[in-house]
């Protein structure tokens, strides 16, 4: 993760709050302690510096003001965090020229804004940052040592013109490298706590979907035995009852019928059950590579896919996990189903397999279809919730539960008109010998 616009929307927002705040407190107590100081050397509640300080606190207050009216209103909160951390850099490059430039010891403050862009921006915008405070640091201390910026100091001897160019390089490089590192290392623990955060959130929704999965269960079990006895004497009535009556065309036709519906509805009872209580599987040892490439030959050749869709494969070797193989098979059937159904017309299909650490691996199925809001990606694992024009809406359910019982993972994301992932997380194990 290298991109800011990965961070969660409220949490983006919330962090930029902090982050005007933040700075206008800083800015009080900073810059009131700095004016403090000259004071204390001046005696001139008008001197220049002075008269610089009290412009800068005002501006920036009049600059809180602004990004606060504009917080709500902006359209992209990322590009509106780079304008904000952008002038903050140069707002540091103001208060080092004005407390001495070279001699400086607000140079600090470069690590500061580095530290809080590696929180909102991650390691592109951090580094973009780095980039512009060496830029500046660099200009500000080269234009003081060749004379044609001369900062405000009292003692001449601390102008970086007073000291040797190597010296002065010294001072420069030490500044920018010190940005650098703390860019490198604040945004790794930046990225690593986000990573955690939305580890820790898809485990949290993957418990409550378990949790409620598992009440609709538990209730739609019993009632599903208690249709599917009933429906099994009935449907053997009407055959008795078919076969027992003299022929006649209309009241064949509506046996026919009756025994059609009578089969569909003990369907829907079997894979209601099959979602409430999967049966106990044989276990035994898969090679994902040979299976998912058996799955993905016998898709290509149905209906749903042949000639339609394009599949793409990258398959890793060496693979191996303890499932029932009739269960596997089932999943990625469904789950092939799926993503070829949400694809209208011609449209493609990636694949993936690959290890994870931790011996876990992961099956990624990419389409390119219509993609789901985040209130249908909310319902799609619940029973008989479908979008579909036809379907029982126990697909996605049995898939869930399935792998539920094997402990599993099954995780969704989805964009409008752009498409769907469902990434599937096994336990690996060692080949068999």
């Amino acid at each position: 993760m290298t991109d800011s616009s990965l961070l969660p929307e409220g949490d983006q927002y919330l962090r930029l709050e902090w982050l005007m705040f933040a700075r206008l407190l800083f800015t009080t107590l900073l810059l009131g302690s700095t004016i403090v100081l000259q004071l204390n050397q001046t005696q001139s509640l008008l001197s220049v510096p002075l008269l610089f300080l009290y412009g800068l606190i005002v501006f920036i207050f009049l600059l809180s003001f602004f990004y606060t009216i504009l917080l709500n209103r902006v359209k992209s909160r990322l590009h509106f965090a780079y304008g904000q951390i952008g002038i903050d850099t140069f707002i540091v490059t103001m208060i080092i020229y004005v407390t001495g430039s070279f001699s400086s010891i607000f140079s600090f403050l470069y690590l500061v804004v580095i530290i809080y862009s590696s929180m909102l921006l991650y390691r592109k915008g951090s580094m973009f940052m780095v980039g512009l405070c060496a830029l500046q640091y660099s200009l500000l201390v080269g234009l003081e040592y060749y004379g044609i910026i001369k900062p405000y100091v009292i003692d001449e001897s601390l102008l970086a013109a007073g000291h040797a160019w190597s010296h002065v390089f010294y001072k420069i490089m030490i500044i920018v490298l010190g940005c650098f590192a703390v860019a490198i290392l604040s945004s790794l623990l930046a990225e690593q706590t986000i990573k955690t955060k939305k580890e820790l959130w898809a485990m949290e929704d993957h418990i409550k979907r378990v949790e409620k999965m598992a009440a609709i269960g538990e209730m739609g079990a019993g009632l599903a035995h208690e249709i599917k006895n009933p429906l099994a004497s009935l449907t053997g009535s009407i055959q008795l009852l078919r076969d027992g009556l003299s022929r006649n065309s209309d009241h064949d036709r509506l046996m026919q019928i009756v025994l059609r519906e009578a089969d569909r509805l003990s369907s829907l009872v079997n894979n209601f059950l099959l979602f409430a209580r999967p049966p106990a599987g044989k276990l035994e040892p898969i090679d994902l590579e040979k299976a998912l490439t058996e799955a993905v030959e016998l898709f290509e050749k149905d209906n749903s896919c042949l000639s339609r869709i394009k599949i793409n494969k990258e398959i890793a070797s060496g693979i191996w996990i303890e499932m029932d193989w009739q269960h596997l098979r089932q999943v990625l059937w469904n789950l092939f189903l799926n993503s070829s159904e949400a694809i209208d017309g011609q449209g493609s299909i990636d694949i993936k397999l690959y290890p994870l650490k931790g011996k876990q691996a992961c099956i990624e199925i990419t389409d390119d279809g219509c993609g789901m809001s985040n209130e249908t990606m909310d319902s799609i694992f619940d029973p008989f919730f479908t979008t579909k024009k036809s379907g029982t809406g126990l697909g996605l359910s049995i898939v869930h539960s399935i792998l539920d019982s094997y402990h599993s993972r099954l995780e969704v994301k989805s964009k409008i008109n752009t498409g769907t992932t469902f990434t599937l997380r096994f336990t690996r194990i060692d080949p068999p010998t």
